[in-house]
């Protein structure tokens, strides 16, 4: 008998009216997993929004909405030294903690940069504020490091795997952003290249550690630093690139969540979702 594979897609959602409605429009899209915000990615809200936390994950099992996601705040710097950085730490421990109480999986993290220079300092603090969260927050939720496209931390999956071996804790889990790889001179475009780029994450820190994919083309050429996302298949990843990932045999049953404009430029649509479920192949079973 032949049956679909069950694949987790996802969008980016919107919070407008409640973390509730975010649910419902899941629902609408036909999606079964989904990352939101916890408040506006562009202030300091330190003071999280208080909901019937048994409510949402009655919701959300009902709906068969999981795993759910945090996205953090873009004012994120856990190697700042000031105000950012005290800031940074307070606003993710409120959000992982909200988390654990909603049965949100965990909060996807840029973890900023170092500015001016990377040095033992920079790196120490880096490290330290990282762990200070990780002290402070519930054993039932992940922090997620995203790579990134810019001159940030993590443009470099190598920083990326340092951290994680630095700190030893089994919550510190990736976020692969597929717009951000090929952005950032990973080939992913080529099957074979990314075989490699996964038998080296494997070898580095395990593919335990691979928790979730953002499925983005990027606007812009191979190894451009510039993050700019595109639609599936309208991009310079192409959808074959998209077909190998969907299917990877090392990739196939995780989240993949969409961050693309859309097509009407209003966000993650139903013809991404659309394009990307058709990618996914069937398999037999008996």
């Amino acid at each position: 008998m032949r049956k679909v594979r069950k694949v987790r897609i996802g969008v980016h959602t919107s919070i407008a009216g409640g973390y509730s409605k975010a649910l419902e429009r899941a629902k609408k899209l036909g999606i079964n997993t989904i990352q939101i915000f916890s408040s506006s990615p562009r202030n300091w809200n330190i003071n999280l929004p208080s909901l019937d936390y048994k409510d949402f994950k009655n919701r959300a099992k009902e709906l068969d909405i999981q795993p759910i996601y945090f996205h953090a705040s873009y004012l994120i710097n856990l190697a700042d030294k000031g105000r950012t950085g005290a800031l940074s730490k307070r606003v993710l421990i409120n959000e992982l903690n909200l988390a654990s109480k909603l049965g949100i999986r965990g909060s996807v993290v840029h973890l900023g940069s170092f500015k001016k220079m990377k040095d033992s300092v920079s790196y120490a603090r880096l490290l330290s504020n990282i762990e200070e969260i990780l002290d402070n927050i519930p054993p039932d939720v992940v922090f997620i490091i995203e790579n990134s496209a810019v001159n940030k931390i993590g443009r470099d999956l190598n920083e990326i795997y340092q951290i994680i071996k630095d700190l030893k804790d089994k919550r510190l889990k990736v976020c692969l952003d597929t717009c951000h790889l090929f952005a950032a001179g990973y080939p992913i475009h080529k099957k074979e290249e990314l075989d490699n780029l996964l038998a080296k994450f494997d070898k580095e820190i395990s593919l335990d550690r691979l928790e979730l994919i953002h499925m983005n083309d990027s606007k812009d050429e191979f190894g451009s630093l510039r993050d700019r996302h595109e639609n599936i298949g309208e991009g310079k990843l192409g959808l074959d690139t998209f077909r190998t990932i969907i299917n990877h045999p090392l990739l196939k049953d995780l989240p993949f969540i969409l961050e693309t404009p859309g097509f009407a430029h209003s966000g993650p649509d139903l013809n991404n979702v659309d394009i990307l479920k058709r990618l996914v192949l069937t398999k037999s079973s008996h």
